[in-house]
């Protein structure tokens, strides 16, 4: 699998916020209510240079609100489905914004076992998962990623 690192400064996404306590399939149900509701948050949608949307983001984040990774072996935690916007936008009523700090990342192509190949990577190089993990959609292109947060310091324990 070919990874990249990015180093991506803070941004904000406004979306349809989800737990893992609403059961199988909760995700995909939360980006059907974002999907069919999209008009409401399109005006606040960062743009490109072309005047495309920047991204879409499934930003994770453990029970707690900490971007930490999601618990009980990522089993348990919140997913907001939605679009980046500009740090100054205002989530509309039934919306809710996050703003995720500035990271460095090791980014991952989507796949059936990415997740599972990308932490084996991290640990392989002797780092760290330093938060939670996000999705993410370029709407140009359509190619779906996974950015893992990482802390490339050596001599960390690693506990994946």
């Amino acid at each position: 699998m070919e990874y990249k690192i990015v180093n991506k400064p803070a941004f904000s996404v406004i979306g349809r916020l989800g737990s893992t306590e609403a059961g199988e399939g909760f995700i995909a149900r939360l980006w059907q209510q974002a999907n069919e509701n999209f008009s409401e948050v399109a005006p606040l949608a960062k743009k490109k240079a072309d005047g495309s949307f920047a991204g879409f983001w499934g930003l994770m984040s453990d029970m707690g609100m900490n971007f930490a990774p999601w618990e009980d072996g990522f089993t348990r935690g919140l997913y907001l489905a939605g679009v980046e916007v500009e740090s100054g936008a205002e989530a509309p009523e039934g919306w809710v914004k996050w703003d995720a700090p500035a990271r460095e990342y090791l980014v991952a192509p989507a796949g059936p076992e990415a997740f599972s190949l990308a932490l084996e990577h991290i640990k392989e190089q002797g780092w760290t998962l330093s938060g939670a993990v996000y999705d993410f959609t370029d709407p140009g292109s359509g190619e779906a990623s996974q950015y893992f947060p990482i802390d490339k310091t050596y001599g960390n324990e690693v506990s994946l």
